[in-house]
């Protein structure tokens, strides 16, 4: 596939450094266009159905993080590109796909194409389908904390656990079970099964996932109909389960 990248950076070295290390180096890369402020960066966003955007963080009249508030409902993944490392978490925080330092080493621009490509080729191939999930195990019994005891439950009746602060709101068929426990205790507890973390709030039964929609991070839709949304720091984990 061919991957419909913009560079959005104010300094023309820097983008004329990036267009030809893309070129040079990086098949499968479409560029489409280049903007030196986050207004041109918009307007080609606007123009474009996108899947990657070089994002440098410090720009005049505005910075990168004001034009990804901009677009909320983003599809698009972002390499920011950038001298100054203190900005990693606030990166991380916007569901950056990869953090490049200047000047740009060419292993690293080279990984993060391959890293884009890979989640984009995934969420094309499943997006819309009847997934299939990988061999995976969902087999097997949790206890459930009470205060009279506890409870034994088979895994695989479970379709997804919810976060409600220190509490677990554990969804079966026909019933929800509260459990006293944070959703972190149980990701751990079911780590040898097929449970993905999707989001802060969702650890969802893969084996339970019917269908994949893409977005921003987009949303799982399981086997009773429920939807739930995934958080675009945890795509690929969820994609990872599927072929």
């Amino acid at each position: 596939m061919k991957l419909k990248t913009i560079i959005v950076e104010d300094e023309a070295n820097s983008r004329e450094i990036l267009r030809n290390y893309i070129a040079k180096y990086c098949d499968g890369v479409q560029l489409l266009g280049e903007a030196s402020n986050i207004t041109e960066g918009l307007e080609l966003i606007r123009k474009h159905e996108l899947d990657l955007v070089f994002l440098d963080v410090e720009m005049p009249f505005g910075n990168a993080f004001d034009l990804l508030d901009k677009v909320p409902d983003r599809t698009f993944e972002t390499v920011f590109v950038t001298a100054y490392n203190q900005y990693a978490m606030d990166a991380l925080n916007n569901h950056a796909a990869y953090y490049l330092m200047k000047p740009i080493n060419i292993d690293e621009l080279i990984k993060a194409v391959d890293y884009v490509k890979e989640i984009k080729e995934k969420e094309n191939a499943l997006e819309g389908q009847v997934l299939k999930a990988k061999s995976i195990k969902t087999e097997g019994k949790i206890t459930l904390p009470q205060q009279d005891g506890f409870q034994v439950l088979d895994v695989g009746d479970i379709y997804f656990c919810k976060a409600d602060d220190n509490y677990t709101e554990i969804y079966l068929e026909h019933k929800k079970i509260v459990v006293s426990k944070t959703l972190k205790y149980f990701e751990d507890a079911l780590t040898e099964y097929a449970f993905a973390r999707i989001h802060k709030s969702y650890l969802v039964n893969v084996g339970e996932v019917v269908k994949y929609k893409r977005g921003k991070g987009g949303s799982v839709v399981l086997s009773n109909g429920k939807e739930l949304s995934v958080s675009a720091s945890k795509k690929a984990t969820l994609l990872s389960y599927f072929q």
